[in-house]
């Protein structure tokens, strides 16, 4: 039964309760798993959504597994797992592991792929899946997140969530590098990308004959308070049509004059490091001026990536270019980061290719790393000096005469200069 729901001004809670009710209705089960989010994806509704599904099924006596789809994240904290779940016992949760926890169930050929890539890309591609995901026992899986504008798929979510956030290190590394090869700015904000079709092949060839559900949300987060303007539940790929045109609509900001200088803010509770937080750089480059200034304000970064191996290789090669990260990575002797092309990838998408200036301020990494990685830093206490994110509001803003665009959550959106798209 598929259950799409929209409101500009935001779905209630009961709205929602009754769609996700309605959603489960004639079926006969034992076993689900849930395929939620993780905590980087906070402000997706994905935890409320998640906490229902829970009680709604144990309730009628399903046993429910629920395994956040990390990709290559870190496991989730038992704080985490309260804030964004609420009282789900801890025990239901499993953990993946991106490493060890998948099965190869096919290939995506090469001639596709060089069809779809404009010959970009002429190698075949592995298919992984957590093996969870495999379970016979399971009747029903619900897949649940957030559609929104991204950098490496063009509109995340779908058979992303499969592929990559309860997926294997080849297809997470090649979808990254894919993307990265094609170019992020000729793919955020659209549905129809190489990626995405890398993705759907893969999901109508391998994945199709499982009870995969979809629960897809449309949110924006004003002043941290989410609303969620859509949900879109169904098998197949007609939920995900719905929510991308409407997160383009309610995700996308066309702003008519490009930035010379732009503030992000990065929340502590969801942004820890430089591979999270370039969601500042990615969401707001095609609205950036040449010779603009980005300013991030990023208080809770620590590292630069998720995991230690991921940091190491971002220390080493750092944000310095596309052109620069594709020639080490065709160097021979840079095998470290030719094993790990979603590495590779995140360093091309986090440079500005020297079009605009990047400027770090954190409190938890000397200003010696920060330009160690290729960009500029400043002291977080001087520049909130300045630029106090607190008394910013979204948008213009005018500090000490100079008009400054304010971004205080990345993540949920992204900002394109109308004549630069247009042309």
């Amino acid at each position: 039964m598929n259950v799409f729901l929209t409101s500009k001004e935001g779905l209630t809670n009961e709205e929602i309760i009754g769609a996700l009710e309605d959603s489960l209705e004639g079926k006969e089960l034992k076993n689900v798993l849930i395929l939620p989010p993780d905590y980087t994806r906070y402000h997706s509704n994905a935890g409320f959504i998640t906490n229902q599904y829970y009680h709604m099924l144990t309730k009628a006596g399903v046993h429910v597994d629920i395994m956040p789809a990390l990709g290559t994240h870190v496991a989730m904290t038992d704080e985490e797992l309260e804030k964004m779940y609420g009282d789900i016992p801890h025990e239901t949760f499993l953990v993946h592991n991106w490493r060890t926890d998948v099965e190869k169930i096919g290939v995506v050929p090469a001639a596709f792929l060089s069809e779809v890539s404009e010959s970009l890309w002429n190698e075949d591609i592995d298919v992984e899946v957590n093996k969870h995901v495999l379970d016979p026992k399971y009747d029903l899986i619900l897949s649940v997140g957030q559609v929104v504008p991204h950098e490496v798929v063009g509109m995340s979510n779908h058979a992303k969530n499969l592929f990559v956030g309860a997926g294997g290190s080849r297809m997470i590394n090649a979808s990254h590098m894919l993307g990265a090869i094609y170019g992020l700015e000729r793919m955020m904000g659209k549905d129809q990308t190489p990626v995405r079709k890398l993705y759907d092949y893969a999901f109508e060839h391998f994945l199709s004959e499982l009870p995969i559900v979809f629960a897809l949300t449309v949110t924006t987060a004003p002043g941290g308070n989410i609303h969620t303007h859509g949900l879109f539940i169904s098998p197949g790929r007609e939920c995900f049509n719905e929510a991308v045109k409407l997160a383009q609509e309610m995700n996308v900001d066309f702003v008519e004059k490009p930035f010379k200088k732009c503030v992000v803010y990065l929340d502590p509770v969801e942004f820890k490091s430089t591979w999270l937080g370039n969601k500042a750089i990615y969401r707001t480059r095609m609205a950036m001026a040449d010779d603009g200034e980005l300013i991030i304000l990023a208080p809770g970064v620590d590292k630069f990536g998720e995991d230690g191996d991921i940091d190491k290789l971002i220390r080493k090669y750092g944000y310095v270019g596309r052109i620069n990260i594709l020639n080490q990575f065709n160097d021979e002797t840079n095998q470290d980061l030719r094993d790990n092309m979603s590495a590779a990838a995140h360093l091309i998408h986090g440079s500005s290719d020297d079009r605009f200036h990047i400027t770090y301020a954190v409190k938890n990494i000397s200003e010696e790393e920060i330009r160690g990685v290729g960009y500029d830093s400043a002291s977080y206490e001087e520049m909130c000096k300045t630029y106090d994110p607190e008394k910013l509001t979204y948008g213009y803003n005018e500090v000490n005469g100079e008009e400054v665009f304010f971004v205080p959550n990345p993540a949920l959106g992204l900002w394109i200069d109308k004549n630069r798209f247009e042309e």
